[in-house]
């Protein structure tokens, strides 16, 4: 049986190193890391994780800051408001919860904010950075650099002569996700939905990586005997067995049966899931520390 990984303690460690980062630049600098998150109208999903967000900014010693703006706004009250968040030296981290509604365009607001603040990595700018190799200066999405955090922790920061494969290549996961692995020397692909043959693809990973949103896809036959298994995957599926209307959480890999083949191996949920809030308090807390002028952290 593999070792299940424990996203939420993983998770706690990560935010108890970022509280103490954060109090110790205050003691030092006198500058409290500054959040500020922006919602657009009332869709109770988005301010559920707006709420924790805030909720976790505050218990992490951040000034956090949030923006309600009613579900009529216009794309010019958008970019104002995001355009004086840039201008504010006591913001170093901006956030602009997604969806939004239909009427508004989020690519141009998310290019709008500046990259140094771009605390959820959805810049041009930090992609790029996060494609050439440059960790030192650029801010990387958070649900991959979560994710990287397990790996790193199960085989360390080199991963010479290992293979990785990503299932699934959008620019929010999988292509991110690739260049960190890339970047941490693993021999990586990326495959995704159109690949042909893509057990076969999976069979030679000793870090597989499922991103793609469908179903408990991988099958215990995918995965390599002794191979590190990250589920990024988050699907709601019937679950009539709890009740009429009911449903459960799983992830992109079927969990039960790939747990007796891999070694170890993340649940759903409660695996990458709780980091994703975490590594967005590390990249307020790095994006301060930047703006300082001084070293960060490293998570």
């Amino acid at each position: 049986m593999a070792e299940i990984i424990d996203g939420k303690r993983i998770a706690a460690s990560v935010v108890a190193a970022v509280k103490a980062a954060a109090l110790a630049l205050e003691q030092r600098q006198g500058v409290r890391p500054g959040l500020a998150v922006v919602i657009v109208g009332d869709d109770p999903a988005s301010h559920t994780y707006v709420a924790a967000k805030s909720r976790m900014a505050k218990e992490c010693g951040f000034n956090s800051i949030q923006h309600t703006l009613p579900a009529g706004a216009t794309q010019a009250e958008l970019a104002a408001l995001v355009r004086s968040l840039n201008d504010d030296a006591a913001i170093h981290g901006i956030l602009v919860q997604l969806p939004l509604p239909g009427h508004l365009d989020p690519e141009p607001i998310i290019q709008s904010i500046r990259p140094e603040k771009d605390v959820d990595g959805l810049h041009v700018v930090n992609a790029g950075k996060l494609a050439t190799g440059d960790l030192a200066t650029g801010l990387v999405s958070c649900t991959p650099a979560g994710a990287m955090v397990f790996v790193r922790r199960i085989h360390g920061a080199d991963l010479s002569g290992l293979n990785a494969v990503v299932v699934g290549r959008s620019n929010l996961f999988g292509k991110p996700m690739a260049q960190l692995l890339l970047n941490a020397n693993a021999t990586v692909t990326v495959a995704h939905s159109r690949t042909g043959d893509l057990p076969s693809f999976c069979r030679n990973a000793d870090i597989l990586v499922a991103a793609v949103g469908r179903p408990e896809m991988v099958k215990a036959d995918w995965v390599r005997p002794g191979a590190t298994v990250i589920d990024v995957g988050i699907n709601r599926i019937p679950a009539p067995e709890r009740g009429e209307g009911k449903t459960r959480l799983v992830g992109d890999v079927a969990f039960a049966e790939c747990a007796g083949v891999a070694s170890v191996i993340t649940p759903v949920p409660g695996g990458v899931g709780p980091m994703t809030i975490a590594m967005l308090m590390a990249n307020t807390v790095i994006a301060a520390h930047r703006a300082q002028g001084l070293t960060p952290p490293a998570f």
